[in-house]
Order: C-alpha cells, then structure tokens, then sequence
C-alpha cells in the first residue's frame, strides 16, 4: 500500500541538514563583502592566507569561501556565484548537495577539495567516469596550484608508478571503479612497498545517487587467468534449454526480470536427465538450467546487450551504455555467447570483489553531490548515513515541465512524438528525444527518417562519441535520440538561436524506472535560465506499467490520435514509477543482506593476511606450530629465508583459498533459491552454509603453506616455492560484472512487495 507518511518522514529526516544549511547564508555573505578587499592582495598573499585559516569555523569558512572565490576568478577564469559558494560551505560541513544540472558542481567539487586538503588531508574526488576525472583535473589544476596543493588523475590506464604520484597528491581525481579497483590490488600485494593508494579520510563523490543507488549492487571485481574453462551451461543443458517453451516448460514473470520452471518444465528435465537427482547431489544441473533459459529469455539483444567484434558487451541498465569493463557472471556469460554463437570469453577465478556501496566504506567522510539526490534522500541517509540538501539555481528556472501524456498504445505514443518533433523542426527548436533502451532508440530513430528527417542517434552502438554528439545537440534544427542520459557529464549548451527559439525541447518516451532519472532528464533542458520544455510520453503498454497493473481495464475516453484521456488510467504512470523505484531498493536491500556475512569473512581474512604480510611474530607463531617443518627448515636455509619463504606461502595459499571460497559462494548463491521448495527460509540457509565453508579456509590456508614449505628444494640458501606447486595468476583482469546471482531468490521477494503495491482491480 502506498506509504502516505513518506513525504512527511523524509522532510522531518532532511530537516537538519536544511536548518544547518540556513544558517551558512551569514558566511556566504561574509565571503562576498570580502570581494573588494582581496582583490588588491597578491596571488601569495591569497595562498598564504587560505592556509592560516581554519574551515571549520565560522570565521575561517568565511574567509577561505572569500579567498577562494578570487582565486578561482585568477586562475580558471570562473567567479563562483552564491549557490556554488554556498553548496562548497554545505559540503566543508559534511552536507551533500542537490545542484541542478548546469549549476557548476565541477568547480564546487573542486572548492570543496581544496578546503579539506589545505589542514594536510588528502582528498579523493570520485568521478562517474575516465573522461570527467580526467577533464575535471585538468580544468582545475590552476586552482589547485595557486592554493599550492597538487592534484592528480588516475585512470584505466595509468601505471603503477602513476597511480602511485597520482594518489601522493593532494587531491586526486579516480573514476569511482578505477579506485575500487585500486582497493582490490592492494589487498593481494606481496609486500606493503607494491601498494599504490594511502589511506584518504575524505571522498567527494560526484552523481552519488546513481553510483550509491543505480550501480549500488555491481560488484567491481578482480580475477586472475583460470586453467579451466569458464562454466556455462552443458551442451546437454543447452540443448534442452533451447528446445523448452515459454508458458509450457517455464513462466517468464510479469516484470521479465525472472522465470520460474513449471511442473511439465521439470517432468521435461526428468527425462533428459533421468539418472540425475535434481533436488540433491545434482542440483547444479537445475541452476544450469536457470541460467540457460535466463539467458534464453530475460536478456534480450540490442537491449541489455548489444554484439561487436564477436563480443558480447553489456549495457548498463541504469546508463544506456556500453560498459567496457562489466560483464555477467561466468556461467551467464557463457550462456549469452552459446546463444549467440560466440566464442566464449577466457575462463578467470575470482580472487575479490567489492560493491560500489562497499568502496564508499573505505573513507571516513563521504560527501555526495548531484542533480537528482533528493528524491532518494531518505535512502541515502539510512543506507549510507548522507546528509542530504537542495540549493535553488542561481538563475531561476524557466524551464516549462509540461504534464505527461498517456496513449493507448505506444505506436500511437511515437506517432504523436513524431507530430511534435515535425512541429520544431519547422521552427528549427532543437529537440532530444529520450528513450528506454538501444533498440527503442533505433525504431525511433528509423521513424524519424521515415517522416522525412534526420536524427542524430546517441546510443550504447556509438557510446564513444558521446561528448561530441551531446554537445552538439542545442544546435538549431538539431533532432538528438538518445538512451538513458545519466551521468553523461556534458552539458548541453544552447546556441543563440536556439535560445531565441524557445531553448532545448526535451521528448521522453516511455516511463523511467524513478522519478531520478526522470528528473534527469528534465535537467538536460533549461540550464542556468535558459529555456526550454520538456514532454513525457508514455502508453498503456510500455513495460513498466504491464509489470505493475498487468490487468488494468481499458480506457472509456480516448481521442482520434490515441490519447487517454481517462483520470485515473492518467495516475498509472506515475504509480508504475512508483512500483519499479520501491522494487530496486527493496533489491538493494535484500543484496545488502545476502552481503553481510561475506563481508564479514572478508574483513577477517584481510586481518589475518595482513598479519603475516607485516608481522614476522605471525609467520613465526605459524611455522612454530610445526616443529618438523620448523627444523627442515632452518636446517636448509637462513632463517630470514625461511621467514619470507612462509610468509610468500602463507599470503598466496590464502588468496587461493579465499578464491575458492568466492567461487562456493557464488555457487551456493545460485541455487540457494530451491531451498524454499524444501520450506526452508534461502536467506538462513545461505548464511549457514557461509558460516560453515568459511571454517575451513585458515586451516587450508596454513595447511597448504606449510606443506609447500617442507616440500621445496633449497637452491643457494633459496626455497624453490614454484617448483613446489605454489601458483599465483600470470595476469589478472579488473572489471564489474552484473550480480544475477541472487536473482530468483531477490526477485521472489521483490514479487512480493510489487504485489502489495499495485492499483486496486477498479484501475
């Protein structure tokens, strides 16, 4: 049912932050009655005098907004105005800030990490992706510099000995999974020397509610090269799987995000398999199965993943992009290349991982900015302990948000997109055109020139030139159709007769997955006072309002053009938002769950690791422990030798064993969904059987190392450990993946709460 209390609830929670952000208005005025007086100082006098003040008072925040402020004038040629001055104050206090698009959150970020590395602390400022961190550097060096602080950029292809320089700078610029990536790395060094960050107390991150919320659950991961080839479903499987019907063999669920097998689905994988017991021992060939036919039918080409250069490359639900370093899990990730005839992707052992919501752990003090954080400010809040308030834009907004339209079908809602984008182009208002996925973008687009026109089409098959294509699309008779624009770190600037011809008209088609990412692109129209308009475009059967009101009654008044105009069929899209947002975070949540007991394991192995790698009193307790491998020992060799003998052995064999722990969690976590077909509660079982893998990886670790030890030959006063067996991967891969993984499970769950929320029988 819907929660009538939320918005109250959420006011009262936010209340603080606001009232704190009330009060920094004095300070803000303080800064810019300074303006006169700073201006005949000196660019040392400036410098020297931002280092003697505190940020933490009152005085000191007034002073270093005000020395700021004509610094940033100086050196990047840009005057902060109130709001950024303002929202730096904000964020010195801990405060994340909503700023609209086009409000100059560059040049706050940038203000913001200057005043929490002048006191000596250094500052990491996370980034959406390479070419902000990169760009964002750059522009603001000057800044930076004449502050006397030094500031650096790391990016996918930075060396060690870069990433090294880049994170001793006071302030650092890092696409957010290049710094998880970091993290991992450093985790599995062979000696303290070989890490490359430091430990930073403050994160400014940038979009943090897409990469808190949107990625929240994408694990960034690090593998090394397998011996073995990747699992993917069976031939066997495969074959069964791709002879099996939808609606007969197995029922695809209302909101396409899982699929459960029927009754005749199973009597089926009885007979292809019948000496398998597949509810015990060879229950894996049932989570082969699921995997096969989630592949068959829930992933959907040109949609969640486009093909290039015989590879399948997944786009980013939340994005619309390509992403170049994610993929599936292993077996998914097969399944997709059988289906598609392609060859398969190298096998990799997961050796760690970490969450975009783990990473943001990593730092004492997170600080977040973005257009969209308020709609989720309650959750942020709970979730990641964020403060959240909202700024006004320094100029008025003119923009016109015109109420979204609701069509019977949605041929007929693209037709009537395409009656007002001839209608500007007649005027020559450029218009970009916001759709759900690449192949809705593509069918627009081919629309467009059937009607006599040409677009410019912006989507995961041409990502790469997407600051190019959305820089241009203020052009005058400018037609853009784009995916999902979030966290495209462009503004879209308009040229002066577009300005003169009502700015940037923005079309968007279909229902958004929330009202975030609506706003968003809302955002991209009406920038710092331009103007502009914005139209949303939905109809009855666009996916979203199947999944929430699958049997909703047809519409009593429609007009000749297909427009309902009913009342409460009117109400649908924005309930089905409703639906779809409450759904995420309810699989935010329950990910968070299955996650805590592994990060627990985690954190623990990581001490114990980090014990032997620092501590010659922990390897020495070790090898004491085996008083026969103690004498062999140091009979052949030195006994510094022997210390680092067993300490290498010791760091690896638990690498190894922590990678086989991951990858029987992976496993467990598969399958664990048929636990509730035994009425076993999946969620408890999963943690029971955590609880007892995890048992066993120190011993193994210990056992291993030592038998390693004992076994290797001494070569001029050397223990041979590779000759021994000891292995560690030749080469390793970084990249994210999309955690299905709890998907059955999640989703039942997930089904739950969509049922208590959709519209009464009446709709």
């Amino acid at each position: 049912m819907r929660d009538w209390l939320a918005p109250a609830r959420e006011w009262l929670e936010q209340r603080p932050a606001a009232t704190e952000l009330s009060r920094l208005s004095p300070i803000v005025r303080a800064a810019e009655a300074k303006s006169d007086e700073l201006g005949s100082w000196t660019d040392e006098q400036l410098a020297m005098g931002a280092r003697n003040l505190s940020p933490n008072t009152r005085t000191g925040l007034a002073g270093y907004l005000g020395i700021v402020r004509e610094l940033a004038e100086r050196s990047v040629g840009m005057r902060p105005f109130s709001v950024q001055l303002h929202a730096t104050a904000a964020m010195l206090r801990g405060i994340s800030m909503e700023l609209d698009t086009g409000e100059g959150k560059t040049l706050v970020g940038a203000m913001v990490a200057a005043g929490y590395a002048l006191p000596g602390e250094p500052v990491h400022v996370l980034s959406a992706n390479e070419y902000l961190a990169r760009r964002d550097a750059e522009w603001m060096q000057p800044l930076f510099t004449a502050l006397h602080l030094t500031c650096g950029a790391v990016t996918a292809q930075s060396t060690q000995n870069s990433r090294r320089r880049a994170y001793a700078a006071d302030i650092t610029y890092i696409p957010v999974s290049e710094a998880g990536f970091d993290i991992l790395r450093d985790r599995l060094v062979l000696s303290p020397e070989d890490r490359v960050r430091t430990r930073v107390r403050v994160a400014i991150l940038d979009e943090a509610d897409a990469v808190l919320l949107d990625e929240g659950r994408v694990p960034l991961v690090l593998a090394g090269e397998s011996a073995v080839a990747p699992d993917g479903p069976s031939p066997t499987v495969g074959e069964m799987a791709a002879v099996m019907e939808e609606g007969t063999h197995y029922v695809v669920d209302q909101d396409r995000r899982s699929l459960h097998v029927t009754d005749e689905g199973f009597t089926a994988m009885e007979q292809w398999f019948p000496d398998a017991d597949l509810f015990g021992e060879d229950h894996e060939l049932m989570a082969e199965a699921h995997v096969a036919l989630h592949a068959k039918a829930l992933l959907i080409r040109d949609v969640d993943y486009v093909i290039r250069q015989g590879r399948a490359w997944l786009v980013s639900s939340a994005r619309r992009r390509v992403e170049q370093l994610q993929r599936w899990p292993e077996g998914l990730q097969a399944a997709i290349e059988s289906k598609e005839g392609l060859s398969p992707s190298p096998g990799l052992d997961v050796m760690d991982q970490i969450t975009m919501t783990e990473l943001s752990t990593e730092f004492d003090s997170l600080i977040g900015m973005s257009a969209t954080l308020l709609a989720s400010a309650s959750e942020l809040h709970d979730s990641h302990g964020l403060r959240v308030a909202r700024l006004p834009p320094n100029t008025p907004t003119v923009r016109v948000d015109e109420p979204g339209r609701l069509y019977a079908t949605s041929a007929e809602r693209d037709a009537a997109a395409i009656r007002i984008v001839r209608e500007v182009q007649v005027t020559g208002q450029p218009v970009l055109v916001a759709t759900q996925s690449v192949a809705m973008s593509e069918d627009f687009a081919s629309k467009v020139r059937a009607a006599g026109m040409e677009p410019v089409v912006l989507n995961a098959r041409n990502d790469e030139r997407e600051a190019t294509i959305i820089a241009g699309a203020g052009e005058p008779g400018r037609i853009t159709v784009s995916t999902q624009m979030a966290g495209r770190g462009t503004d879209i600037r308009l040229a002066p007769r577009s300005r003169a011809l009502g700015g940037l008209l923005i079309i968007g088609l279909g229902i958004f997955p929330s009202l975030r990412l609506q706003n968003q692109i809302r955002g991209r129209s009406g920038r710092q006072g331009d103007p502009g308009r914005t139209i949303l475009l939905s109809a009855l059967d666009d996916e979203l309002i199947a999944q929430a009101v699958p049997s909703h009654r047809d519409p009593a008044r429609v007009t000749t053009e297909g427009e309902v105009l009913d009342a409460r069929l009117c109400e649908m899209p924005a309930h089905a938002q409703q639906v779809s947002d409450g759904a995420h975070q309810s699989l935010r949540d329950l990910t968070h769950r299955y996650g805590k007991l592994l990060a627990l394991q985690r954190r623990a192995m990581l001490r114990t690791r980090e014990e032997w790698l620092t501590s010659d009193s922990a390897v020495m307790a070790v090898i004491e422990s085996a008083p026969v491998t103690r004498d062999r020992l140091l009979a052949v060799v030195p006994f510094e030798e022997a210390l680092s003998a067993t300490r290498l052995a010791l760091v690896t064999c638990l690498d190894g064993a922590w990678s086989d722990h991951l990858s029987h969690v992976t496993s467990v976590r598969e399958g664990i969904h048929f636990r509730v077909l035994a009425r076993e509660n999946p969620l408890d079982e999963y943690n029971r059987i955590l609880a007892q893998l995890w048992k066993g990886i120190m011993p193994a670790a210990v056992d291993e190392a030592l038998q390693l030890v004992s076994v290797a030959e001494a070569h001029d006063g050397r223990l041979d450990l590779m000759g021994a067996g000891l292995r560690r991967p030749s080469a390793t891969w970084a990249y994210t993946v999309t955690d299905n993984a709890l998907g059955s499970e999640t989703e039942r769950m997930a089904r739950a709460l969509l049922q208590d929320l959709r519209l009464p029988d009446y709709f």
